[in-house]
């Protein structure tokens, strides 16, 4: 045999040891790890008690509230006009003093401002001018029946004079009206400016000094109930089956996050607008409170009909990946699962819930952020 036979003969030998070795050591099992815990399921993140984790949440029993029929709309508060009034001078004349200061609480017959009236002096001067003439005239038509009863007056005189009555009469009726109309008391010379309804002054638009005149454009005061307002919305005209009289609504506001208002739907618009394709809403709120203003902007949500109920949850416990969304069930002490949910409409402050959770579970609406990052570093 040749010597470089005999070479390769030793090479391929080796070769098919080393083999054989390898193939033997990739079969053996591999040792067990050392005593480890067993992981927590890839959606799950576990606390020990008191672990410095926990104090960064906040954590809520998730609550039931009326179900909306749509998203919130855009909406702005405004006086409610069936509890409101402007107040107007029906005379010319000078503001010789104010009374009332806006924030001031009236009741109906007050007085707003005292004016110097050369309108109101002339009422009261046709009022009395009235009532001398009155009584002159009745005293003429006694004469006249005297006279003839006594067969010296002629039948025609005693019927002018009871003509003169009824015509003195007429006019002292329509110069009483016209006082009583401007002061019912008429007892003052000047003339008093006086509160129609009982509310708060919340506007005044006249100084001391100031001339007046009953053709002004502007009102001189405007007094309402401050806690009765009225919210203005516009209506899609796809969502007008939505929405209908009576129907309640939620309110909220931005500067009272903590709370939502409740109202009810009075008027819905006759038409709707052309350029906007939109109709007008007047909702009532029903539980008004004084901190809140005219023109603020609100948010209405229309509720759905039969007084449905739904989850909701902070939308600060939403964890959003793509199209879907997320929150921290606490399933345990210390036991937080990450648990896909399927939302329906999402409000400003929160979100509602089709499915994925029940009401009265414990849900992370502070840190859900962090978890999700801890979560992300264990996978």
């Amino acid at each position: 045999m040749s010597r470089s036979r005999l070479i390769a003969i030793i090479v391929v030998l080796a070769a098919l040891v080393f083999g054989v070795a390898a193939w033997r050591a990739a079969s053996r099992p591999a040792p067990l790890a050392a005593a480890a815990p067993p992981r927590a399921p890839a959606d799950t993140l576990r606390y020990p008690p008191g672990a410095e984790q926990l104090s960064f949440l906040d954590i809520e029993p998730a609550a039931e509230f009326p179900a909306p029929a749509l998203d919130a709309l855009p909406g702005k508060l405004a006086f409610d006009e069936d509890r409101t009034v402007r107040v107007a001078s029906p005379v010319q004349g000078r503001v010789s003093e104010l009374v009332a200061k806006p924030g001031t609480a009236v009741k109906a017959g007050d007085v707003l401002a005292w004016l110097d009236s050369p309108d109101f002096a002339q009422a009261r001067a046709d009022a009395r001018k009235a009532q001398a003439d009155h009584a002159l005239k009745r005293k003429a038509l006694e004469r006249a029946r005297a006279l003839t009863d006594l067969g010296v007056l002629a039948r025609k005189d005693l019927e002018s004079a009871e003509d003169d009555l009824a015509q003195a009469g007429a006019e002292l009726e329509r110069a009483d009206a016209v006082l009583k109309n401007l002061d019912p008391s008429g007892a003052s010379p000047r003339y008093a400016l006086r509160a129609p309804i009982a509310g708060i002054v919340v506007d005044r638009a006249i100084n001391p000094g100031m001339q007046v005149r009953p053709d002004a454009s502007a009102p001189l005061f405007v007094i309402t109930d401050p806690t009765r307002l009225w919210v203005s919305f516009e209506l899609a005209e796809q969502d007008l089956g939505k929405v209908r009289v009576g129907q309640a609504v939620r309110v909220e506001v931005d500067g009272f996050a903590d709370r939502s208002f409740e109202g009810r739907v009075t008027t819905i618009g006759a038409a709707l607008d052309p350029a906007t394709r939109r109709i007008a809403v007047r909702v009532e709120l029903l539980d008004g409170d004084a901190r809140l203003k005219p023109e603020l902007f609100a948010r209405v949500s229309p509720l759905a009909d039969g007084g449905s109920r739904q989850v909701a949850v902070p939308n600060s416990a939403l964890v959003s990946v793509g199209l879907h969304h997320y929150a921290f069930v606490e399933e345990a002490p210390g036991v937080l699962k990450r648990r896909a949910l399927e939302l329906g409409v999402v409000g400003e402050q929160r979100a509602f819930v089709r499915s994925g959770l029940a009401a009265g579970e414990r849900v992370v609406t502070r840190g859900a952020l962090l978890l999700d990052a801890e979560l992300g570093q264990a996978e």
